[in-house]
């Protein structure tokens, strides 16, 4: 079933993002994921078939997986537990939707590089650097880093986030909030990435967000899906080149292919292209799972 908005009349709409449409269920929050997807920061007019159901599943199992190494927001995500309000809407939330606690989010997001790649290689080939952290000179395009970097950066509400230094993000959340975000989020960008480097992706960087609730450090919003981090596959992966990845470049090198102005409306897409997206995201949870989209 194609979402291109969540439609749930008698249930308060909190926020509506490019991706989530995000309601409020008595003490918790209800993040449903749909098919929208923006390019360029801006919202297409055609939905990629089961992008929702992959990044909701995927980030399932990673916060499954890491729970002992951070609290995550998730209360439940079987729609068939969901409070009974939500039973009306069953067939529109199934899979793609989170039963999650209200945390605090922090006004700083966590990105992880383990890979020189996007921004970070264009940061280098200018500076040498990769958001203020030197690397060895003579590295090239997609070369695994020494060591994973954390690159903290802001969370824009209009246009891009910037980076930032650890002493910027010390002066948004406080020294040891932002200690305590740097080494959870090293660690589990290192976990992530050798299990997934064993299942045959390779995690280049990723991005996670952090709250605070009852006074804790939480993980929220997504964990390591297509859209947050960027994949590679081992078997196409070469240095000195941009490998392909699981997520919305193949639409993105469309879009460009087609000289678009970058401004709305956006383009509608080819059957082709959303087609070759979504199998893409659906590749990128069957090889990092095991396991087929349920």
């Amino acid at each position: 079933m194609l979402v291109t908005q969540a439609e749930l009349p008698d249930i308060k709409r909190t926020v509506q993002g490019k991706v989530r449409d995000i309601f409020e269920v008595g003490e918790h929050l209800l993040i449903v994921v749909t098919d929208r997807l923006s390019a360029f920061d801006v919202v297409l007019p055609d939905p990629i078939p089961d992008k929702g159901r992959v990044l909701t599943q995927l980030s399932r199992f990673w916060f499954d997986r890491f729970r002992e190494l951070v609290p995550n927001h998730v209360v439940e995500t079987d729609v068939v537990k969901f409070p009974a309000s939500l039973a009306p809407y069953r067939d529109q939330l199934e899979g793609r939707a989170m039963l999650v606690r209200k945390a605090k989010p922090l006004t700083v997001e966590c990105v992880v590089r383990g890979y020189l790649a996007g921004s970070g290689w264009n940061d280098y080939q200018k500076t040498g650097a990769v958001c203020g952290i030197r690397l060895p000179s003579g590295m090239k395009q997609a070369e695994k880093l020494p060591e994973p970097v954390f690159t903290p950066s802001t969370k824009a509400t209009v246009g891009h986030d910037e980076n930032i230094t650890q002493e910027q993000a010390a002066a948004l959340v406080g020294a040891d909030v932002a200690r305590e975000i740097r080494e959870v989020s090293l660690n589990i960008y290192s976990k992530a990435a050798e299990y997934a480097l064993g299942r045959g992706i390779i995690i280049a960087d990723t991005k996670f967000e952090f709250g605070t609730f009852a006074g804790k450090l939480m993980w929220i919003d997504e964990a390591l899906t297509p859209d947050s981090s960027r994949f590679w596959s081992v078997a196409e992966y070469k240095v000195g080149m941009s490998p392909p990845s699981f997520d919305k470049q193949f639409v993105r090198d469309y879009l460009l292919s087609i000289k678009w102005d970058k401004t709305p409306p956006a383009p509608h897409l080819p059957t082709e292209v959303t087609k070759g997206t979504s199998d893409r995201y659906r590749e990128a949870y069957r090889l990092i799972t095991g396991s087929g989209l349920g």
